[in-house]
């Protein structure tokens, strides 16, 4: 029995392990996936959608101030020591000269009333209500550009990914071959055609890339984290990226190739933004000056009342005197000794800087836009380069390698032509990521993706 109950255990066991491990998700994701992905899941645009519920909120509170409101209240009143009221004794009957103390009223009472207003007319709420419209629109612009610095910062933090991915390969093959060379020269040395620091030379090529090799798999594996954190993915959640880095370069440089050089900026995010501040310094101007327009409310009350010297109120024989008030409140400004003059000055001037403002940001945006095209324009040149730069490395690496076999170059000429292949490569890399980071972040600028061949 024990032993059935021991294989009982472990089977059930290994099948609790493995439910756990299907439970825990594989994030698999392109370049377009992940950024499909951050538009919903990442923190900045969950926060952004909040942001713009927050303003629907904020226009149905302004819209429920001009609609009917009705409040209830119950008052009670126990007067612990009652006020006494001295009344002339002719008053009572009694012969005049003196005084009898009176107590008038009941020592308990109780109050119920429910009251109806409605507001009329007032200047401010008409404005307040085109105000919350305003305001929902440039949520709603905050949003997408939230949703466009997301979308940056997963294409760069991608692209961080698939660099430090391929620099470990780098960094292995470079490993590889500089240990075929160091056992070679070895052997050679131990024959006895080679001198001593011809291998030292080497072995310090080697340490130098073991060394590379551990910091590079540490920042791979930080990268990762980095684009999770964007993702709005926990950091110790598995992710796999389906694309690769040439590929990538490739689809950026077909595309810059078909850029639409009509650009607008007054169709951009950044200036619609600027457009809904000059938008509500207006509206704030005008709500000022509907300050000096009257204020009309109406009311209904309806309330009912008892008065008892005892608390009797919910007993059946205590009597209620119902009774009912309708009115009207026109409430008109006459003079605030200038403060409302102040107060409008004030919101012409906030007005005219909102102006000047938005004239800055579309000269803002035009040269963010020529800065952003030249800066891909020189990534798209250097990339360029890169890959001319990278053959040549490569050449040199390999003829100094030959010549170092046949002893008519030396180690310490090898190393130094190996450390520039290994620079050049690691340029290559940062080339081909700068075509993919700028193009994002020229993207951004015009507010839509550039299109695909």
């Amino acid at each position: 029995m024990k032993i059935k109950f021991k294989i009982f255990t472990f089977l059930f066991v290994l099948v609790f392990l493995e439910g756990h491990a299907q439970e825990q998700p594989t994030y698999s994701l392109s370049l377009d996936q992940a950024v499909e992905f951050a538009q919903d899941s990442s923190y900045a645009t969950i926060n952004a959608k909040r942001d713009v519920a927050k303003a629907l909120k904020q226009k149905w509170e302004t819209t429920a101030d001009g609609l009917p409101q009705i409040n209830a209240a119950v008052d009670y009143e126990n007067r612990l020591r009652q006020i006494v009221t001295p009344l002339p004794s002719e008053v009572l009957g009694q012969p005049p000269g003196e005084f009898i103390n009176v107590r008038f009223g009941t020592k308990q009472n109780m109050n119920v009333s429910a009251t109806l207003s409605q507001l009329i007319f007032d200047g401010s709420y008409i404005v307040a209500l085109q105000a919350a419209k305003t305001f929902l629109a440039y949520s709603d612009n905050l949003e997408q550009q939230t949703r466009l610095d997301v979308r940056q910062e997963t294409i760069n933090a991608y692209g961080n990914v698939l660099v430090a991915r391929d620099y470990i390969d780098i960094i292995k093959n470079n490993k590889k071959m500089a240990k075929k060379n160091l056992e070679e020269t070895k052997a050679v040395y131990e024959n006895g055609f080679a001198e001593e620091e011809d291998v030292e030379q080497l072995e310090i090529t080697f340490q130098q890339l073991s060394n590379q090799l551990r910091n590079a798999e540490r920042n791979y594996e930080l990268s990762k984290e980095a684009l999770k954190m964007v993702l709005g993915i926990p950091v110790n959640e598995p992710i796999r990226l389906t694309d690769e880095l040439e590929d990538l370069t490739q689809k950026s440089l077909m595309a810059t190739a078909l850029l639409d050089k009509d650009f607008e900026p007054k169709s951009t995010i950044d200036y619609k933004i600027a457009d809904n501040l000059v938008k509500q310094r207006e509206l704030e101007l005008k709500r000022e000056k509907s300050n000096a327009l009257p204020t009309l409310s109406g009311f209904v009350n309806y309330g009912t009342v008892a008065n008892q010297d005892e608390f009797v109120f919910f007993d059946e024989s205590t009597q209620w005197f119902n009774y009912s008030i309708v009115g009207i409140s026109l409430d008109i400004p006459l003079f605030s000794s200038f403060r409302r003059r102040a107060r409008t000055k004030r919101a012409e001037i906030a007005e005219e800087q909102a102006v000047t403002q938005r004239k800055q940001a579309l000269e803002r945006i035009k040269l963010a836009y020529d800065q952003a095209e030249s800066d891909l324009k020189m990534a798209i040149d250097n990339y360029h380069t890169s890959v001319k730069n990278l053959e040549l490395a490569e050449r040199i690496a390999d003829k100094n390698r030959t010549k170092f076999k046949e002893g008519i170059a030396t180690s310490f000429e090898l190393r130094q032509a190996q450390e520039q292949l290994y620079a050049t490569q690691n340029e290559y890399l940062r080339a081909m990521q700068s075509v993919i980071d700028q193009k994002a972040k020229l993207e951004k600028v015009i507010n839509k993706p550039l299109p695909k061949q």
